[in-house]
């Protein structure tokens, strides 16, 4: 597969750069920075040397005169790294830090500062269907995902497949972050069945035979690993009751298919649907980032059974969206979108669907789910489609 060029615009200062493994950061660097000094922390001659002393990258850095940019990459693995950061950005003016991670645990639990504000913090995410443009294929994406180590691989099944355990060796158990590591890789499986559904911890133990509070652990393991987001439920100046639980997505889609058991007493829709769901939310989760926006993605659910998959909320605008696995609208699809709209008139409502066709009815946008993500761009506001 030839390069594909990213949607993410940097900053010109220093920066953070967070994604999980396999986004392709390392990759853009790379391409986008040829002249700069690039130290890889994963090497384990440098990680011994820079981890028994952070001092050294002055040394380093010294050495390397010509050199303007210096990345790091993997910086979680020496959080001891950041104060010396810190003081050479203080120092040398004409030096800019870009700090990659793909976990942020034990950044956050070193007591590090994250530079105090010296960096901007970025995120890094799969492909867009925008960039990948004529590639890009809805059934193909809905089973393999967006992970550019994945889409880009000549076997990308086998590559998906093994990205879990990528995750269990690299990360968790290599930082020995939890104790009994099969019962990690079972809640994996178990918590697969809540990507785009509420968050239910007590039925989760249940099902992974842990305790509630170990899932809870573990959820907070998998959100600082990056690998997945819960959604709070939108409820400012709401009318109704409204549930009060988080929902749960994996950051790709096709990292859910692949943990998710199949087997001949399911149905495809039940793989597809939350799919498609979670492929909707990363890109727009994707848009916000590269866009800048200050806004937050949510979801609504009343108690007495409206729901609405997406609410984006911001300087941005205010949006509604409800995600249809199907190629035909039928008034009920309509339903909560109407009743959304009730609550708050102000919004943008859009039905997602995999028909053909892009209408409106009752005031709602019914779009085409592949164009909706084809022409979904940073910048770019969703009404102009």
């Amino acid at each position: 597969m030839q390069y594909v060029e990213r949607y993410f615009k940097p900053p010109k200062g220093s920066y953070f750069l967070f994604g999980p493994r396999g986004t392709g950061k390392s990759t853009w660097l790379k391409k986008c920075y040829k002249d700069s000094l690039f130290l890889d922390l994963l090497d384990g001659q440098l990680y011994r040397e820079l981890l028994s002393k952070p001092e050294r990258l002055k040394n380093i850095i010294s050495a390397h005169t010509n050199r303007k940019v210096c990345i790091i990459d993997e910086v979680q693995r020496i959080p001891q790294l950041l104060p010396t950061v810190h003081q050479i950005i203080e120092d040398r003016k004409d030096i800019q830090f870009i700090l990659t991670s793909s976990s942020a645990r034990k950044l956050r639990r070193s007591g590090t500062d994250l530079l105090a504000g010296r960096a901007v913090l970025c995120t890094f995410h799969p492909f867009m269907a925008g960039e990948i443009k004529t590639g890009f294929q809805l059934k193909q994406a809905l089973t393999l995902g967006m992970i550019p180590l994945v889409v880009s691989a000549a076997e990308p099944k086998d590559v998906l497949n093994g990205y879990a355990s990528l995750y269990l060796e690299k990360e968790v158990q290599a930082e020995s972050l939890v104790r009994n590591i099969d019962s990690f890789a079972r809640f994996l499986e178990v918590i697969s069945f809540s990507h785009g559904s509420l968050l239910n911890t007590m039925e989760i133990a249940r099902e992974s035979e842990i305790k509630r509070t170990t899932v809870q652990g573990y959820l907070s393991i998998l959100n600082d690993l990056l690998l997945a987001d819960f959604i709070p439920v939108f409820s400012r100046k709401g009318k109704r009751s409204l549930v009060a639980h988080n929902k749960f997505y994996y950051f790709d889609c096709g990292v859910f298919s692949s943990l998710r058991p199949f087997g001949p007493l399911d149905k495809q829709d039940e793989i597809s649907g939350p799919a498609l769901e979670g492929l909707v939310y990363q890109h727009l989760k994707a848009w916000i980032a590269y866009s800048g926006y200050n806004a937050k993605i949510y979801f609504w659910r009343s108690r007495s059974g409206f729901e609405v998959d997406f609410v984006i909320y911001g300087d941005c605008g205010f949006y509604a969206f409800e995600v249809k696995n199907s190629d035909k609208i039928h008034g009920k699809d309509l339903k909560s979108l109407k009743a959304f709209k009730t609550d708050y008139p102000q919004c943008d409502a859009y039905l997602l669907y995999r028909g053909e066709h892009k209408k409106e009815e009752d005031g709602i946008i019914c779009l085409p789910v592949t164009d909706f993500l084809l022409h979904l761009k940073p910048a770019q506001a969703i009404k102009n489609m």
